[in-house]
């Protein structure tokens, strides 16, 4: 994809110039992480998808002859990053992927590792999500490098997320420590043109070398360990402060100090604003000391602008009380908000304000108000929807209905999501409301994908310990919520080559299920008779609703069958019920529109039987 390093400059090549340029490409921010693992020479690349940050082993894939000898979309991130931890004890350079949450499943060996160390460099890449854009939580991944003691990489823009991304692993081999890149949504999914350079050859063969008092965690050995890992936070510290990514220039007694993306944003503020501030940018933790020391010394007021947490700020009050005690900070507590996304306009307002100048109003060409609501819903003719109708149907409005995290969440509005926690804790909690004392019945639901990832426990557990509980796997043969990823349960492996095909229904039955069925959505009838066996049933029931992701069927070719309403229709609004896209009101009657993928549900569901598929 990127044959040269280098292109020459001047018409034609001319031999006679013999100044080179470096060559640019316009990527998105995880294409460049994908870029610099690549040009970093990585062996091996393992992670689970998740939005922000799943693009990156995507590209990855896309890179056919440049990419790794070993790029895999792990069952969770526990196992991403333990795969990849083996991989850098034999000596290949391994990166692990991830959201920020998913660093929550992954924190097991994440803490421990910091220990133990690496052979070759070992990147986490943990993609955080301010805003909540498609997670449950604002966490601050940061807090888990500084809690383990790892140093942590935060990108402003694209082009620094590239190279962040190549210094991680020599950081991480100079210290014998795995090393953090925290990119943001909005540097992941952001696009500018990007310096790129030469792949490197990652290493053919590796080794593993036994070294118990390294590799095994027993307390003898993770004693002196803890002590080594304390002792190399000075050096970090000292190496970081010379990163090309923590940058000052001292002006007038007014500072500020801005992490990561927050960076960028205080930058162009500042020009836009034409004031004389001091400005301190910081893309590395540990923090560099001697940059804030100075800038502390210098002015009189500080503002700190950091996204999520006041990481950042925390360590200024604790060095202002060194050098200059009397110096007036400004964080969370009075400009910047501790929770969501920081914008451009938000941080030149908040700059504004500190300095008394008027604050700039954003350009809006429609008036509030104009654009409705528009929540979240289920695609036109997913098979989740007629699963989700079944089980209200025959579970009833009373029931408790816990559910999980994937796209299925988005029925909320159907009455069939009560709770969701965390990936897989559907099942547990449905066990501790039935274990709670609640009567009334108890049906969860889960994707395919979760369920692989932290369900299987939770069904072993419900099994063992006799929870009589019906458990829904909503079956679409992919990761849909993230872009369509495979999984072990789709037989295909990230690059494309088939593998072995994991029956959910085999695993079901292994765990201790005592009744297992699969059932077609698309056939409610059917489906509804199922789900009353399993409502009845003394004991564990799950129930496997498959039906391949409708969008996944459209992009492989297939040809959705066509309905309309006839006259026949009564105007009962019975089919509104259904809550699908596809379905309209219009002077009384229902009219199927241009969303409709010809699940054919709906004609199901009519009671005059006035949807009828039409003849091509």
């Amino acid at each position: 994809m990127y044959p040269n390093d280098y292109q020459r400059e001047g018409a034609n090549n001319s031999p006679t110039i013999k100044r080179w340029l470096p060559v640019r490409e316009y990527l998105l921010g995880n294409a460049a992480i994908a870029r610099g693992l690549i040009e970093a020479g990585v062996g091996l690349v393992a992670g689970y998808p998740g939005t922000p940050s799943s693009e990156i082993i995507e590209t990855l894939v896309g890179f056919k002859s440049e990419r790794p000898p070993h790029v895999e979309w792990s069952v969770n991130e526990k196992v991403a990053l333990e795969v990849a931890a083996g991989a850098c004890w034999t000596g290949r350079r391994a990166a692990a992927t991830m959201k920020h949450v998913g660093l929550n499943v992954a924190a097991d060996p994440f803490m421990t590792l910091a220990y133990l160390g690496v052979g070759s460099g070992l990147v986490v890449i943990c993609a955080d999500d301010p805003y909540c854009h498609s997670s449950q939580n604002e966490q601050d991944s940061r807090r888990y490098a500084q809690f383990a003691g790892i140093p942590c990489l935060d990108p402003e823009n694209p082009q620094e997320a590239k190279e962040m991304t190549v210094f991680a692993f020599e950081l991480s081999e100079k210290f014998n420590i795995p090393v953090m890149l925290r990119p943001t949504t909005r540097v992941s999914h952001a696009r500018e043109d990007v310096e790129v350079g030469q792949a490197a050859k990652s290493a053919t063969k590796g080794r593993f070398v036994k070294d118990p008092a390294r590799r095994v965690a027993l307390p003898i050995h993770a004693r002196p360990l803890h002590h080594e890992l304390l002792a190399k936070q000075a050096a970090i510290e000292e190496e970081l402060e010379k990163a090309p990514w923590n940058s000052i220039e001292l002006k007038g007694d007014t500072g500020i100090i801005a992490s990561g993306i927050a960076g960028l944003y205080a930058k162009e503020a500042v020009t836009e604003l034409g004031e004389d501030l001091s400005l301190l940018c910081i893309g590395t933790y540990p923090l560099p000391g001697k940059m804030i020391r100075h800038m502390l010394e210098h002015v009189r007021r500080v503002m700190i602008i950091e996204e999520l947490e006041p990481v950042v700020e925390e360590q200024v009050r604790m060095i202002a009380r060194e050098v200059n005690p009397g110096v007036e900070i400004l964080g969370k507590d009075a400009a910047i908000s501790r929770e969501g996304e920081l914008d451009y306009l938000r941080v030149r307002e908040a700059i504004a304000n500190m300095i008394g100048k008027p604050a700039c109003q954003e350009p809006s060409d429609l008036p509030m108000g104009v654009l409705p609501p528009r929540p979240p819903s289920l695609c036109p003719g997913c098979s989740h929807r007629a699963t989700y109708y079944a089980m209200r149907k025959v579970f009833g409005k009373k029931a408790i209905y816990p559910s999980d995290i994937g796209c299925y969440t988005m029925a909320v509005g159907m009455g069939t999501v009560d709770t969701c926690l965390c990936m897989g804790a559907s099942i547990t909690l449905a066990s501790g409301i039935a274990f709670g004392g609640e009567e009334e019945g108890i049906c969860c639901s889960l994707g395919d994908s979760t369920f692989l990832h932290g369900g299987m426990t939770g069904l072993l557990n419900a099994a063992y310990n006799k929870a009589r509980i019906t458990v829904t796997i909503l079956d679409n043969s992919t990761t849909a919520m993230t872009g369509h990823q495979p999984h072990p349960g789709t037989g295909m492996t990230a690059t494309g080559e088939e593998t072995t095909r994991v029956s959910i229904e085999a695993l079901a039955r292994a765990l201790g299920a005592g009744m297992v069925e699969t059932v077609d959505p698309y056939r409610l009838d059917e489906t509804m008779e199922s789900f009353k066996r399993a409502r009845d049933y003394p004991g564990l029931s799950v129930i496997i609703a498959r039906q391949p992701c409708v969008i996944r069927a459209r992009r492989g070719g297939a040809r959705p069958k066509t309905f309309q309403v006839g006259e026949e229709c009564i105007g009962c609004k019975l089919c509104l019920d259904y809550d699908c896209p596809a379905i309209e009101f219009e002077n009384d009657k229902a009219k199927i529109n241009a969303l409709c993928s010809g699940c054919g549900v709906c004609a199901a569901i009519c009671s005059s039987s006035a949807i009828k598929e039409v003849a091509r």
